[in-house]
């Protein structure tokens, strides 16, 4: 599966409203024999998990919801307002909330998105804490020939007309870091540095990164050291399996367990969301196995 068109098409769906609440669970045979035996699982309490919705996207969301309390899942990621009563129906957070954006190439990076996103994001970010959710992600966009310096100069001028509404609110807005070597060519916010640059010149504790490990292991690799060395700006994490984006088992080539107790060491409180594209056909019992390597 195409990650990057299959993730762009979901969210597009998403800030256009067209949201299918009514869809066949999509379940298996063995996912729903395995419904049947699994009880909720007891959490270690020291990571707090949460599943893209995206990447399970062949199930509905009610069922996904249920299922994932079963397995010891807490929150949703990324789900936009129309998603939000399902998710608080089951006792679900929304750990990053998403609508605002346009999409993952035209960003703040660029001065002609800025009247827009400025206007998408002043409306969502009062919705978000309405709700009682805290994350809003937004993204640098492509660079389109623009250096690092003008990346950060025009981001900058964008999130800051933002920044005193997101304070006022308690909503953070993170920029996720994407890698521009494989499935998001010439995304600018594509290694921790830059991100971080950006950070510091925005100088807000309501702008921090989405550091996504799949994504950074293939642009820069030396993720526990960079996780560590980097955390203050970290709000959020993803997972997925290098290389392919599947399963985080031993069929690829992160330690994920060893991450999660760098994660944990930085005294990181906020959410660790699965973003992995499930070759399983069962693909709750991925899930489950994602949160036990995961649950340390």
């Amino acid at each position: 599966m195409n990650s990057n068109i299959s993730r762009r098409s979901v969210i597009k769906n998403i800030v256009a409203g067209a949201v299918a609440l009514n869809i066949p669970t999509g379940l298996s045979a063995a996912e729903k024999s395995l419904n049947t035996t699994i009880k909720h699982q007891k959490m270690k309490g020291n990571i707090n998990h949460s599943v893209a919705r995206w990447c399970f996207s062949s199930i509905d969301l009610e069922t996904l919801c249920i299922e994932s309390k079963k397995i010891g899942i807490t929150a949703i990621d990324l789900l936009g307002p129309a998603e939000w009563p399902i998710a608080k129906k089951h006792g679900l957070d929304s750990a990053m909330c998403n609508g605002a954006e346009i999409n993952l190439v035209d960003g703040f990076n660029d001065p002609k998105f800025h009247e827009i996103l400025i206007k998408k994001y002043t409306e969502m970010i009062p919705m978000v804490a309405k709700a009682g959710y805290k994350n809003l992600i937004c993204f640098s966009g492509n660079k389109r020939g623009k250096t690092d310096e003008e990346g950060w100069t025009n981001c900058v001028k964008g999130l800051q007309a933002l920044i005193p509404l997101a304070e006022k609110h308690n909503v953070v807005l993170i920029m996720e870091l994407l890698n521009s070597k494989i499935d998001h060519k010439d995304y600018q916010c594509d290694t921790t540095k830059w991100g971080v640059e950006l950070a510091k010149r925005l100088g807000s504790e309501n702008f921090k990164l989405l550091y996504d490990i799949y994504h950074m292991q293939i642009d820069e690799g030396d993720v526990i050291r960079t996780i560590r060395d980097n955390h203050k700006y970290i709000g959020h994490y993803h997972t997925a399996g290098v290389p392919g984006r599947n399963e985080i088992d031993e069929t690829q080539e992160l330690n994920y367990g060893a991450i999660m107790k760098a994660i944990v060491n930085t005294g990181f409180k906020g959410y660790v969301a699965q973003e992995f594209i499930p070759k399983n056909p069962n693909k709750i019992d991925s899930l489950r196995k994602a949160i036990e390597i995961c649950d340390i």
